[in-house]
């Protein structure tokens, strides 16, 4: 389902430092050819977009999760399906570990699924963190 497919790719990425990750099982979530793709501020303030496939992120962050530990909580999400598409606007907390009560950052997921007649299958993950000056709405803060 939609929400097995979303609540594993959290489940898979989080964990306490030093935990091992099932990247194998986050790479099954994805299509061939499947993107993701964070929004960042540069240093010099230009907004950039990177373009990543589930390998090139599991070797960029993959040593940074597993060392430092990190806990990403969907906080609310928006579904839309129509046939075999689906898109989830999925507003995220992240934590170094599940005692935290404070995140340290927020943001939301950008998610595009395709189902196959067979199973929901992960196109795209296109995100952004909540900074001062872009802020969540409170329509994705499920309030």
């Amino acid at each position: 389902t939609i929400d097995t497919t979303i609540e594993t790719l959290y489940a898979v990425i989080s964990g306490d430092a030093g935990v091992k990750r099932d990247w194998d099982l986050f790479q099954y979530l994805f299509k061939p050819d499947a993107k993701l793709m964070p929004v960042q501020t540069l240093k010099n303030d230009t907004i950039e977009v990177f373009y990543l496939s589930p390998n090139d992120y599991v070797e960029r962050s993959g040593p940074y999760l597993e060392a430092n530990g990190f806990h990403e909580v969907e906080m609310h999400r928006v579904t839309e399906e129509y046939g075999n598409i689906a898109h989830v606007f999925s507003t995220y907390f992240a934590f170094k570990t599940k005692a935290e009560e404070v995140p340290f950052m927020t943001g939301i997921n950008s998610i595009q699924l395709f189902y196959d007649n067979d199973r929901w299958w992960i196109l795209n993950v296109y995100w952004q963190a909540a900074s001062e000056k872009v802020l969540i709405p409170e329509k994705y803060l499920g309030k």
